[in-house]
């Protein structure tokens, strides 16, 4: 009998596999793709990101497949501006003249200076030079810092003459209860209406009123004990007694009797 020859059939992987055996790669750009499921386990596909770095990029408030984004141009500075030419010696004394001549009250010397646009470093020693030429060449009026600032006024010597042509007869002169109060109140402030009169010994309501209608006398807030309004002088006061601040006001020992703590005494 014949042997049965059993004819194992030809499949294409076996064909595949006979053919390409052997045989040098296919040209072509790239190689091809491994399948799922001949990819090796943690295998990442070339040019893909990673899921470290996926993960990452999301912690970071991005996407890995997201491309990052274009810096923002900067803003520019705003250009300071060019500082004011500095005015020549003859001609910053005549500016500080000519202001000086039509103030009203005494100016500091940072205000002179942004009038001028001038740094104050030179102002303040030219107000200097100003005020010791005037003293030096004997003029009926100098320059003078009071009240924190500088003004011009007349000379002590010449207040005869000065307080004739302006007061021309009429008497604006404090009396002598209105200047006693404001010594009070220069020497105590802040100090009540209270304290004032029991220093006086008699009521000084309405002198305090005076005083304060004729702007020597201000009201300063209120005692927190009593509530009771606090009085202290003004920049006017300041001006009026040519003194810069009431430290350069004269002390009161040389004016007080000798008696004086026997009179303290006998009072409590």
């Amino acid at each position: 009998m014949d042997e049965l020859t059993v004819d194992t059939p030809v499949t294409a992987q076996h064909v595949a596999a006979e053919d390409l055996e052997g045989a040098a790669p296919l040209p072509g750009p790239e190689s091809p793709r491994l399948t799922d499921e001949s990819r090796e386990p943690g295998a990442v596909e070339p040019g893909a990101a990673s899921a470290d770095e996926r993960s990452g990029a999301a912690a970071e408030g991005g996407s890995a497949d997201v491309p990052p984004r274009q810096a923002v141009g900067r803003r520019r500075a705003p250009v300071a501006p060019e500082p004011a030419p500095e005015l020549p010696d003859a001609e910053l004394r005549g500016a500080l003249e000519a202001i000086l001549l039509v103030v009203d009250e005494p100016v500091s010397e940072l205000v002179l200076a942004q009038v001028l646009e001038q740094p104050a470093e030179r102002v303040g020693p030219m107000l200097d030079e100003i005020a010791a030429g005037y003293a030096a060449a004997g003029h009926g009026f100098e320059l003078r810092r009071a009240a924190g600032g500088w003004r011009l006024y007349t000379r002590p010597e010449y207040a005869t003459y000065v307080e004739r042509f302006v007061l021309d007869g009429q008497s604006v002169r404090l009396t002598q209860a209105a200047l006693e109060t404001l010594a009070v109140v220069a020497y105590k402030q802040p100090v009540t209406r209270s304290r004032i009169s029991a220093i006086r010994g008699v009521n000084c309501d309405g002198v305090i009123r005076t005083l304060v209608t004729r702007g020597l006398v201000e009201e300063c807030g209120t005692e927190p004990d009593s509530g009771a309004f606090l009085y202290r002088t003004t920049t006017l006061f300041l001006e009026k007694l040519g003194l810069n601040t009431v430290d350069e006001l004269p002390p009161l020992a040389p004016f007080l009797p000798d008696d004086v703590e026997e009179l303290a005494d006998a009072t409590r």
